[in-house]
């Protein structure tokens, strides 16, 4: 690949991005905010997909299967290399994933009493 301007930057960006996240204290905070957002996200999908009562199986569907997903992608490397860190983006999902899933618990809950 050419060393262009546009592919040093982009490389600069991305080096630069995983410095900043590299600090423990700054990666809990954007585990944090993820989990939050997933929690908003999965109380937010059950609001409207109770509204509507039209596509309430084809909305758990997909749910399920990126849960599913995001499952396969935390779990399938990690017990080859337990000494390394996991990427942030794995991390990310899998909180986003935790939180969603916590919200439609709740949900539930608040539906059956």
């Amino acid at each position: 690949m050419q060393r262009t301007r546009l592919s040093m930057l982009v490389s600069q960006t991305g080096q630069r991005l995983s410095q900043w996240v590299f600090n423990p204290w700054r990666r809990l905070s954007l585990v944090a905010i993820s989990l939050l957002f997933g929690n908003f996200f999965g109380s937010a999908i059950a609001a409207t997909a109770g509204q509507a009562a039209k596509l309430d199986i084809v909305i758990a569907a997909l749910l399920l299967a990126m849960v599913e997903v995001i499952s396969w992608l935390f779990y399938r490397g990690r017990l080859a290399e337990p000494t390394q860190q996991r990427p942030i983006v794995t991390d990310l999902l899998h909180a986003f994933k935790l939180g969603m899933t916590y919200s439609l618990f709740v949900e539930a809950f608040k539906l059956g009493s």
